[in-house]
């Protein structure tokens, strides 16, 4: 078993700090004096319009026009204010940061998905396959998370053939700890069902054990692959898996899943051991809630 990530919400992005360039005061152009007014920190200044007024005579019999250019002068500097305020307004409803990826990105809702595929067990090199991902997988950053998950769907979707049952479900959590408590329910949940884990690739620390006994004289039958994914969705990935082309379109949704939205994923798989079996009867005790896929070839076709 592999896994990576977690809940935590992630840290916000630091912004740049905005710096002016350097200034040399009024004087720099002028022989330097007044270089003792040079720029410093502070708040933004909205320059309002001055005018240099000339002197303005008026005939004393009509004064109309004095006050109309007052009345207009006092509107302006009551308008710039708001217009200023609308354009800032705009500006931040633009920003990525009120886009509704990025809400969805930071927000407490997130979606639990557990998709699990059984296989025959003739696929015996998807063993060896998952077994490489899980050794060279990087599970420190988002973007290693993401490729990790992807090679997975690429190699159940590389044995269409060998595809016999399915199980299906992603939900919404409305908080980051409940939706936490969850995935670890049904790790655990999984991860019991193994007499032994040969293979564990924590966070990028890697474990090996032995099988405890010899090969299994049992007939192998089928093999057993889970998937346990958090996403930063606010939705559930997919409704329901009831044929092959169902887990086909899942397992596409699922590898197109960006770092960004990725939080956990665990990836699980039984029998790991070549030598270790998994007979029908372990498959049905084990996994009763599986559903049998109907071949999609059934859905071809009206």
């Amino acid at each position: 078993m592999s896994r990576g990530g977690s809940f935590s919400r992630p840290a916000p992005a630091p912004s740049a700090p905005r710096s002016l360039p350097p200034s040399s005061g009024y004087g720099g152009g002028y022989g330097g004096g007044y270089g003792g007014y040079g720029y410093r920190s502070g708040p933004v200044i909205v320059p309002y319009p001055t005018y240099t007024l000339a002197p303005v005579y008026v005939d004393s019999g009509d004064d109309g026009g004095g006050e109309l250019f007052f009345v207009v002068v006092v509107v302006g500097f009551i308008l710039l204010p708001i217009v200023f305020r609308y354009i800032q307004g705009s500006r931040r409803g633009n920003s990525p940061a009120a886009t509704g990826s990025q809400s969805e990105l930071l927000n407490d809702i997130v979606t639990v998905t557990r998709l699990q595929v059984a296989l025959l067990a003739g696929a015996r090199d998807l063993q060896r396959e998952l077994d490489r991902i899980t050794l060279e997988a990087d599970l420190i950053t988002s973007t290693g998370l993401a490729a990790q998950l992807r090679a997975t769907v690429l190699a159940l979707l590389r044995h269409p053939d060998y595809w016999t049952h399915v199980r299906a479900e992603s939900q919404t959590v409305a908080g980051r700890e409940k939706a936490s408590a969850l995935f670890e329910r049904l790790s655990i949940q999984e991860r019991s069902k193994f007499a032994v884990e040969t293979l564990v690739n924590v966070g990028g620390e890697v474990q090996r054990r032995a099988m405890p006994t010899g090969p299994s004289d049992e007939v192998a039958s089928h093999i057993v692959v889970t998937l346990l994914l958090g996403t930063a969705d606010d939705r559930p990935l997919f409704k329901s898996v009831n044929s092959a082309a169902d887990l086909r379109a899942v397992l596409q949704r699922l590898g197109s899943i960006s770092p960004a939205y990725l939080l956990v994923y665990e990836l699980l798989w039984t029998p790991q051991d070549p030598s270790d079996s998994l007979s029908a009867d372990e498959l049905i005790a084990n996994y009763p809630d599986l559903v049998t896929l109907f071949p999609s070839t059934h859905y071809l076709s009206p």
